[in-house]
């Protein structure tokens, strides 16, 4: 499936107030990601690398021992197994993420369109 409308997707909430819809391919995982204000993604750390970019509004990031305010149009990169944190700022905030390998975890919650990849 080449072309994705991200609204055919039923989103998930990851978190109070953080819904997620993550189609994804053989080797990469997208994931679009909406925060309401005063939600929050707690600490945590997985094996895969992640990319991402926000697209709307204001966000205090936390990569390792670094905390930065993220706006929107800034790009970050989160090596595997590094320990990461978000809540928005001011409002609400759109993320798009991106993991390689695919998040099983996530394949198998998310995912009624695109089969999952079989490994």
């Amino acid at each position: 499936m080449p072309f994705i409308r991200i609204d055919d997707y039923e989103p998930i909430e990851l978190a109070p107030g953080a819904r997620a819809r993550t189609p994804y391919g053989e080797h990469v995982m997208l994931s679009y990601l909406e925060l309401d204000e005063g939600s929050v993604i707690p600490a945590h750390e997985h094996p895969h690398e992640q990319a991402g970019m926000l697209i709307e509004g204001e966000l205090d990031l936390t990569i390792g021992d670094e905390t930065r305010r993220c706006q929107a149009g800034d790009l970050f990169i989160i090596p595997p197994n590094t320990r990461h944190a978000a809540q928005p700022v001011n409002g609400r905030a759109v993320v798009l993420d991106v993991f390689s390998p695919v998040r099983e975890d996530y394949a198998e919650k998310f995912n009624r369109y695109i089969p999952p990849v079989r490994r």
